[in-house]
């Protein structure tokens, strides 16, 4: 699914070519995505202008006038610009077309994305209690080794948790935990502060990184320029199960943990 960098590219990709314009029309092809879009979305936007695009964790915040368009990408979801007459393809479930002739299309094969209306963004439930953003001065090494004492959970779905730091989903996890040289296994608890400061050091450099290179296109995702991402082909194990390792050519071994599948090197990672 598209995790931060994928969606930090979108509103990247795509503010420029929103902030400033006005929505003409919201054509809405099937509203019933994980929730469902709201039956006055049209009413409510059009004749607005879009004034700011945002993002918080791996939600983009849309804001207009009077309120804000809360979009997350589900599984396999894409937003990027058209032109207004560009034929609809299969899966296009909502335009918003702008003053400028220009098309903001959201696609979503799996609809296990969301399109929702707020009035106070941060405040709604779904983002209201968010842990701090992994590039933000809030997060560091000390951040995540008080939240993890006492903590007998495995670390990599302890850094997963969207209440200790957002958007750390399941490839930056994995890939930031291979460059820390720490075991996806090990108990949260009992990694020390120095550890932890090399973890978060290298969650922030890989996610920078990562958004540099325009994020990773595994199977849906393409960017708001319609571009897919290329950090996938700099992944050391991440979907690498049974390869050999980039640094000691050990073969990489997958467990589950938190139901994912994670992949790792017993001689690399400890």
């Amino acid at each position: 699914m598209p995790e931060l960098p994928e969606v930090e590219t979108t509103c990247r990709g795509i503010a420029p070519h929103v902030c400033g314009h006005t929505v003409e029309q919201v054509h809405v092809r099937e509203r019933r995505l994980r929730w469902p879009i709201p039956e006055d979305l049209d009413v409510r936007l059009s004749g607005q202008r879009l004034v700011r695009v945002t993002r918080r964790a791996k939600y983009l915040l849309l804001e207009a006038e009077t309120g804000t368009l809360i979009v997350h990408l589900g599984m396999s979801g894409s937003l990027r610009m058209v032109d207004a007459g560009t034929p609809v393809q299969k899966h296009d479930h909502v335009d918003i077309v702008l003053s400028s002739g220009q098309c903001l299309r959201y696609h979503d094969p799996r609809r296990f994305g969301a399109m929702l209306w707020s009035e106070q963004p941060l405040a709604h439930e779904l983002l209201c209690r968010l842990g701090p953003e992994p590039l933000s001065d809030a997060f560091d090494g000390q951040r995540l080794f008080q939240q993890s004492r006492k903590r007998r959970m495995a670390v990599k779905p302890f850094i997963m948790d969207n209440a200790v730091v957002v958007g750390v989903g399941n490839i930056y996890a994995s890939e930031a935990l291979f460059a820390a040289g720490i075991d996806p296994q090990r108990e949260a608890g009992s990694i020390s502060r120095k550890r932890y400061d090399e973890l978060a050091a290298a969650i922030k450099r890989i996610l920078v990184h990562a958004i540099e290179r325009g994020g990773t296109t595994l199977r849906d995702f393409v960017g708001g320029d319609g571009k897919p991402g290329y950090f996938q082909q700099e992944l050391f194990v991440y979907g690498r199960g049974g390869e050999f390792c980039k640094h000691c050519g050990s073969t990489l071994r997958e467990v589950k943990l938190g139901q994912r599948a994670s992949v790792y090197c017993s001689k690399c990672q400890r």
